[in-house]
């Protein structure tokens, strides 16, 4: 099965700048954070203006954050932006600006957790380090458990199949264990999707054990549920993100009532400013809030 993928990825993997082989790590880095609960498709100009901005880690820790939080535009999520560049801050500062290349110091990194520590060690310096993001636990979940999906937790049992299939490393140097990641995690975004997977063009459907049991439907524990947006405090925060990525400080009574969302009562337009305001992202001086730094 290891090699089958493999050579399915060889040839189906899709061309993105942060897979070819002149991107630096710095650049894997940025894709991994940028990627977290971010489809591809919103991620890639965003990316490209960073590294045009901030092709290393000392030139992102010196920019403002204003700059950061404009650039990263609408990917959601906005802490990211600012944990992104505070662990360039802590590269510069451990490690003379060099992206360092074990699991082990990218996760002493501020803000890098378990995934994307294994992801960066993996993908740029070819450590064979188990990796497993979304896609990756629905295809273990189908391809090895039977399962339709692999539910929202990832459990002790994941964690170790996640570990005992992964190929030994021994005879290559971990070589087939870090295409394995990608191949798998590849073939979960573009063909065993979670709401349509293309099992015809499988490259490992005769191996697949949900398949072989008749592809039966989602148990309610199996169930992933995508998270809701309208309405929510995040629909909120990312339109007064909006607001304020104009660049201009605007009063807080004028941000507050004049949010476009009609459905939002101001006891959430107060929450959601606040919480902007706790999480760093926005700052506020005589009742007027802006990005950090501009005010």
């Amino acid at each position: 099965m290891h090699f089958r993928l493999a050579q399915w990825y060889s040839e189906a993997a899709r061309d993105l700048p942060w897979r070819r082989e002149d991107c630096s790590a710095w650049g894997v880095m940025v894709s991994e954070i940028m990627l977290q609960q971010t489809p591809v498709v919103r991620v890639l100009p965003r990316w490209e203006e960073w590294m045009r901005r901030w092709p290393t880690p000392a030139v992102t820790a010196a920019a403002s954050a204003a700059e950061i939080l404009t650039v990263w535009d609408r990917l959601g999520y906005p802490r990211r932006a600012l944990r992104l560049q505070t662990a360039a801050q802590a590269i510069v500062e451990r490690h003379g600006g060099e992206v360092p290349g074990t699991r082990q110091e990218l996760l002493a990194l501020p803000g890098v957790g378990e995934y994307t520590a294994a992801a960066v060690a993996c993908f740029a310096f070819d450590q064979p380090e188990v990796v497993v993001d979304t896609n990756i636990r629905r295809v273990h979940a189908r391809v090895f458990s039977g399962h339709a999906l692999p539910g929202k937790t990832y459990t002790a049992q994941q964690r170790k199949l996640a570990h005992d299939v992964m190929p030994q490393t021994a005879h290559d140097d971990g070589e087939l264990a870090c295409t394995w990641n990608i191949a798998a995690m590849e073939l979960g975004a573009l063909i065993c999707t979670a709401r349509a997977p293309k099992c015809v063009e499988c490259p490992v459907q005769d191996l697949c054990a949900w398949r072989a049991a008749g592809s039966p439907p989602a148990t309610e524990e199996q169930q992933t549920r995508g998270q809701a947006w309208a309405g929510t405090d995040r629909q909120v925060r990312g339109a007064m993100m909006a607001v304020l990525r104009t660049g201009e400080p605007v009063q807080r009574s004028v941000l507050l009532e004049t949010l476009p969302l009609p459905a939002a009562d101001m006891e959430q337009r107060v929450r959601c400013l606040d919480s902007l305001l706790r999480d760093g992202l926005a700052a506020e001086d005589k009742e007027l809030v802006a990005l950090p730094g501009v005010i």
